[in-house]
């Protein structure tokens, strides 16, 4: 089993290029967010709490992210429980609002659709297939390199940066 400095590194061999990086951090999120909607199928409610798909598989995530790193775990736990909220928020509203389901899942497939533009987009100025060609796992370590990547920006994870760095090489302007 990889470490997360071992994941992060294989990810940001394919994300050197700040433009790259720049649309991961509308299209990564954009993505996640239209999987947490295209996958909540409500499935029931306990003690006043929805239970769908997309809370499975957010747990399972979470649990993943966790055992990698607790810090930047819990920061992508607090992200998916976010897209939980809004999604399950609309999801009450549409009901409400008489809009049929279909209609509400192909707006989350739209979404869907325009993060992965956006994601091409990045790729088209990095010169490089997206990491998940190679390895699937960079389906899950994406979202965690862009979390670490805005926590970079405001100066957490400082050394696990420099890390990944000195194995992946500078970044590209």
């Amino acid at each position: 089993m990889k470490t997360l400095e071992q994941h992060l590194v294989n990810y940001a061999l394919y994300h050197r290029d700040k433009r790259n990086i720049a649309t991961h951090f509308v299209g990564v999120p954009l993505i996640v967010f239209a999987v947490v909607w295209m996958t909540f199928w409500p499935l029931g409610s306990v003690f006043q709490t929805q239970l769908s798909l997309s809370g499975g598989l957010i747990l399972l995530t979470s649990m993943y992210y966790l055992y990698l790193s607790p810090t930047l775990g819990s920061w992508m736990i607090a992200f998916l429980l976010i897209c939980q909220g809004a999604v399950t928020l609309a999801f009450d509203a549409a009901t409400h609002a008489g809009l049929d389901v279909v209609w509400f899942y192909v707006m989350g497939l739209g979404l869907f659709v325009i993060g992965w533009v956006i994601q091409f987009i990045g790729h088209y100025f990095e010169g490089k297939k997206p990491a998940f060609a190679d390895d699937l796992m960079g389906l899950l370590i994406g979202p965690l390199f862009v979390m670490m990547e805005l926590l970079n920006k405001v100066g957490c994870f400082k050394a696990l940066e420099q890390q990944v760095n000195n194995q992946a090489g500078p970044y590209r302007p």
